[in-house]
């Protein structure tokens, strides 16, 4: 038999270029695997993944758990396994597929935070931001984040060529590179006109095609676009995550309460079922309940 080495590696090499995967996806689903190889080497040494039950599976699951795992952690332990042995089964590499006998855990829905309209005016339209090209671009940033509800990967590979000025629309390459043109407001389009004007005052933009760009003109990174956001949040907002999702969840929640349809919503956040989309409904119920509380009679 192959080796597991060899096994895993042709595993991830699938899930990149066949399935399409995200790296970071990617990156989860190899650190799950190392994860469970190393609890096989140390309880059963002469035990490969690929020879595993559901025995020693469930075994695994129970460590997780007496280590605080939480169960969200642990489920998408188990989809990374599930994939995994699918795999080898379509590789014939193995006859049966020990994952098919694990239960997933039942675990709490979170409800997604938003900012509430008023701070999310504050922060976009009530702020002064610095004169010059950085804060012009910081504001940007925020903008594109709220304004078309993208994800922090799609703005980082964003490029000057996916905007349509005359449509007033980007194109946003998703997950597994699947393909969405988003509309966006006047005031977004013209604020980047004056980005691309300062921009070019600073940089040879013939060379920089992305839309957001680092200080020295280099294309910008996780960790600076989570600095921006978490800088002018930390501003305006006492919520517990002060992240770049959180803008995309004040997206969807802003157009749900505004009478957005749902699927107008999945379409636009990129989403491939209605399921996801439909965790922002709690927030919109809430705001009806306190509607039907105010106004109806028998409330």
């Amino acid at each position: 038999m192959v080796g597991t080495y060899l096994m895993v590696k042709s595993f991830l090499k699938y899930l990149q270029y066949e399935k399409r995967y995200s790296q970071h996806t990617i990156t989860s689903y190899s650190t799950d695997l190392g994860q469970f190889e190393k609890f096989i080497n140390f309880r059963y040494p002469n035990i490969k993944i690929e020879e595993a039950d559901h025995k020693i599976i469930r075994e695994w699951l129970v460590f997780l758990m007496e280590e605080n795992n939480n169960p969200r952690s642990i489920n998408r332990k188990i989809a990374s396994l599930r994939s995994y042995y699918k795999f080898l089964l379509k590789q014939e590499l193995i006859d049966r597929d020990p994952s098919l006998k694990i239960r997933v855990l039942k675990s709490p829905k979170n409800i997604p935070q938003f900012i509430n309209e008023v701070d999310i005016i504050r922060i976009l339209d009530e702020h002064e931001y610095e004169e010059g090209f950085e804060g012009i671009r910081d504001k940007l940033l925020l903008e594109l984040l709220y304004g078309t509800g993208i994800r922090m990967s799609e703005l980082i590979n964003m490029k000057e060529s996916d905007i349509n000025y005359y449509d007033e629309s980007v194109k946003v390459l998703g997950k597994r590179n699947k393909e969405r043109v988003i509309p966006l407001s006047r005031e977004l389009i013209i604020l980047l006109k004056k980005y691309g004007i300062e921009k070019r005052k600073n940089f040879n933009t013939n060379e920089i095609d992305y839309i957001i760009v680092t200080n020295k003109g280099g294309k910008c990174y996780p960790m600076m676009v989570y600095r921006t956001v978490k800088k002018y949040l930390d501003i305006f907002t006492t919520l517990d995550k002060r992240s770049p999702h959180i803008l995309r969840h004040t997206f969807a929640t802003h157009l749900l309460n505004k009478g957005a349809e749902l699927n107008a919503v999945k379409d636009l956040l990129g989403h491939t079922s209605l399921a996801a989309t439909q965790v922002y409904t709690h927030n919109s119920l809430e705001k009806l309940k306190k509607v039907f509380d105010q106004a109806h009679p028998k409330a």
